[in-house]
């Protein structure tokens, strides 16, 4: 980890998962243990250490709730999390409060899974310091994915909003583009860094993609 962090740019952030069997959403319940090792090596990233999703997957839900509330609130401190849900049962007061109790961020998608509505008016209820977003797309699979197919113009429009939203709540906002989404993640990207008056980075002002290994 340290040599990731030594090879990347200053201001570059990793963005990591949390593996399933370390989630509460897993079969058994999650090893304390090696949840702190996993923290204890995410750590050495240092300053390029950015948020740790924490995904309760579609077969995941609310009947669980006293297990991730356990989870939640034993999370090591000095950590970003975001905690995606895909049922949405799960989304309403008690776990926004659960969340905000905690530091914890609750990732805004645009997926199948959930409605965009309750994604974007989420926008002005942050949980946390920072927000986290993530743009899958409706589950249609796309095997080409060098080029936009998929016209998301107005989906993108009303979510530069959203993010003018958080922004304006939180100290950062982390987004991150599918493939599904449109067929070609870097482009989806810069419409959007465009919509929200940022400087598209092109891929030509890029260097040499950097080896991790």
């Amino acid at each position: 980890m340290r040599g990731w962090a030594e090879k990347v740019a200053a201001g570059f952030t990793f963005a990591l998962k949390l593996p399933e069997d370390l989630s509460p959403a897993g079969d058994t319940a999650p090893d304390p243990a090696r949840l702190a090792l996993f923290c204890e090596r995410a750590r050495l990233l240092g300053d390029h250490l950015g948020p740790v999703l924490i995904q309760l997957g579609a077969q995941t839900g609310p009947e669980r709730w006293e297990g991730v509330e356990r989870f939640l609130a034993a999370l090591p401190q000095g950590m970003r999390w975001a905690v995606e849900v895909r049922q949405r049962a799960w989304v309403g007061p008690k776990l926004l409060e659960l969340l905000r109790r905690h530091g914890l961020a609750l990732a805004l998608v645009e997926g199948r899974w959930l409605p965009r509505d309750q994604m974007i008016d989420l926008a002005i209820h942050p949980t946390a310091e920072f927000a986290y977003v993530r743009w899958i797309g409706s589950g249609q699979r796309l095997e080409d994915v060098g080029h936009v197919q998929i016209d998301r113009e107005r989906e993108l429009a009303v979510w530069a909003m959203a993010l003018a939203a958080l922004g304006a709540r939180v100290g950062s906002v982390y987004g991150y583009f599918s493939n599904q989404f449109q067929g070609h993640a870097p482009a989806s990207t810069r419409a959007m860094q465009k919509l929200i008056g940022q400087k598209p980075v092109e891929a030509t002002a890029l260097a040499a993609q950097t080896s991790l290994f």
